[in-house]
């Protein structure tokens, strides 16, 4: 609506991919990288709209990919030293960087950062589900597909505008932390359920340890044990009921591997294929960077 498809096109974009109405930023996201794909690029780089990343940085965001040391290059921000964030911004960043760190098992300086590159294997492997976005998914995705992922340093321009994808930082942590969990548990499924059962698990242990001790020391009929009995084995049974559902659920990732190796080859072969309906597909031939009717017919 702010007219960026006709300013992109004006300004010498070979080809521009527009949806007919605003679907987020993850669809967007995806989108682009099957675009991308199906024009045969080898090397994808992505940029945020604000403005924030330097297009002087691409040589140094691509450089891990074209030396065979990287299939995702993230470009790391710093933001515990960027002065136009504030001190709560630059915390709540070092934050989810480091839980995203334990949740993909890598290091990660700078998890939100919107200035990537990807390979044209991680573009394949890589597939966005939630409707928010792309940044956090796509690296617990990365690690968990076996797929490299690097970090550089990059310089960084002052804001120009506020945010358009969220309603202030603490929006956006909650919304970013929703998406960790679920990706986690999607990936990690025992482990996630495994946790959330043990508190249960060591609760009843507990207590039906306590009156085991007081039975084997004659102990067991001072005062009333009833309580504790019943909510120990209550307990016990609500943490065993738990880690079965884990384990079903690690059963049900294993068919979420297959389908996801089905979708990379799918991804694969239909490379080269036209775009899905509902997009615009215009090309940089215009000369003054009008849009019409048959230029998008001719597109498709």
């Amino acid at each position: 609506t702010d007219g960026t498809a006709s300013v992109a096109l004006a300004h010498g974009a070979d080809w521009v991919v527009r949806h007919h109405g605003n679907k987020g930023l993850a669809a967007a996201f995806q989108t682009g990288l099957d675009a991308c794909l199906r024009l045969g690029a080898d090397i994808i780089v992505h940029t945020d709209a604000d403005g924030q990343y330097r297009g002087a940085d691409i040589p140094r965001l691509i450089t891990p990919i074209l030396a065979g040391e990287a299939d995702l290059v993230v470009g790391d921000r710093q933001p515990h030293n960027l002065q136009h964030f504030s001190a709560v911004k630059r915390s709540l960043q070092r934050l989810g960087s480091q839980i995203v760190s334990r949740a993909a098992g890598i290091d990660v300086p700078d998890a939100v950062s919107g200035f990537r590159a990807y390979s044209r294997e991680a573009a394949l492997r890589l597939f966005v589900g939630n409707p928010f976005s792309y940044t956090v998914e796509t690296l617990i995705q990365a690690r968990r597909r076996r797929l490299t992922v690097a970090f550089v340093p990059i310089e960084v321009n002052a804001d120009t505008r506020p945010s358009r994808l969220h309603r202030g930082n603490w929006n956006f942590v909650k919304r970013q932390a929703g998406i960790i969990v679920r990706t986690y548990a999607t990936y990690e499924p025992l482990k996630t359920f495994f946790y959330i059962a043990l508190p249960f698990l060591l609760i009843g242990l507990g207590l039906l340890l306590r009156i085991g001790w007081l039975f084997m020391v004659g102990d067991l009929n001072r005062g009333s044990n009833v309580q504790s009995l019943v909510l120990g084995a209550t307990s016990l049974t609500i943490g065993g009921l738990i880690f079965l559902f884990g384990v079903l659920a690690d059963r049900v990732g294993d068919n979420r591997r297959l389908m996801e190796e089905i979708l990379y080859r799918q991804r694969a072969q239909q490379i080269g294929a036209g775009l899905s309906p509902g997009l615009d597909v215009l090309t940089g031939a215009m000369s003054d960077g009008r849009i019409t009717h048959a230029d998008r017919m001719l597109a498709r």
